[in-house]
């Protein structure tokens, strides 16, 4: 059996390589993956290769199949489809998902990967990480049929949420960016857009994934009486002022956090496996193609990575093809 792989390493910050990686023998009951895809997350990517992580979060953060430690040497990443190679007759020659790194080949234990769904393109299945978060999100806002909802922040992350909140019946759902280019992205997912200063106001929900000041306060902003903002945004190591006067108490508002590494207990009796086959049943729509914005090649990863986290490439999900 070949163990040779190839993997993409954060040797220090700003500063990636592509190293060789030695496979373990796959037991009984684990599975030998060749990659086909991988996703880069690019805001939470940005935040580990600039090594912006605090130590206070380094266990938190730690991916499932991280190698190493931040600030690195590290082996970080969670979107990956890959194909079994070797592990059970059920998922041999199988399509799969894992929340692993940017890797060539791996092994893991057969319970950590995720078969993609007949319908689901693999080159699509990269976003199932990022539709996780956003099935997160919604289980934690716990949306009605008819709100006013905005998502605030056209990233990844927020038009993830705005593609699943597009599917709930009577809502009206509009996605707030400053980047003009997004309204193409919201118009393919089948929801409204508008500028920050533009945004209708009045909502019963605000999602919001911009990591700026200013969204979190145009979030607060937008939210009707008794509403609350679901806040999504990962801010690293900066610190965050959030504006709690005005008509914050008057309004009676909330910004409650929401984070992918755990379930809360709107909807404690569902497990992480019931998450992520959700969020892959969810990509058989085509609209969450306007998500994948790019791709390169894995072999250029050191190249391209510094361009993306810096902005220099823009990028929703940026593609790895193997």
């Amino acid at each position: 059996m070949n163990r040779d792989a190839r993997a993409y390493w954060i040797r220090s910050p700003g500063d990636g390589e592509i190293r060789a990686e030695i496979l373990n023998d796959p037991g009984p009951d684990d599975v030998l993956v060749r990659t086909l895809f991988s996703g880069v997350s690019r805001g939470t990517e940005a935040l580990v290769l600039h090594g912006r992580v605090p130590a206070s979060q380094h266990e938190i953060m730690r991916a499932p199949f991280q190698d190493g430690a931040f600030p690195g040497p590290v082996k970080y990443g969670y979107l990956n489809v890959g194909e079994v190679e070797h592990g059970p007759p059920a998922l041999l020659g199988r399509p799969v998902f894992c929340l692993y790194p940017h890797q060539t080949r791996y092994v893991v234990p057969a319970s950590a990967v995720t078969p993609v769904p007949d319908g689901v393109p693999p080159g699509r299945a990269v976003l199932a990480g990022t539709v996780e978060t956003a099935v997160n999100a919604l289980w934690d806002a716990a949306p009605l049929v008819g709100d006013r909802i905005a998502v605030v922040g056209g990233g990844m992350v927020g038009c993830a949420v705005a593609g699943v909140l597009a599917g709930l019946p009577g809502a009206s759902v509009q996605l707030v960016d400053t980047d003009p280019s997004r309204s193409a992205v919201a118009a393919r997912l089948g929801v409204g857009f508008a500028a920050p200063d533009d945004a209708e106001e009045g909502c019963d929900l605000v999602f919001h994934a911009s990591a700026t000041e200013a969204g979190l306060a145009r979030s607060l902003d937008l939210l009707a009486p008794g509403g609350e903002v679901i806040e999504l945004s990962w801010y690293g190591d900066r610190r965050v002022a959030v504006p709690l006067g005005e008509h914050f108490h008057s309004r009676r508002l909330a910004v409650r956090g929401s984070q992918v590494g755990t379930i809360g207990p709107r909807r404690g009796s569902r497990t992480f496996a019931d998450r992520i086959a959700l969020a892959l049943r969810l990509l058989a729509d085509p609209a969450f193609d306007a998500l994948i914005t790019g791709e390169s090649p894995f072999d250029d990863l050191p190249e391209t990575m510094p361009r993306l986290a810096g902005g220099g490439l823009p990028a929703l999900c940026h593609r790895i093809t193997y």
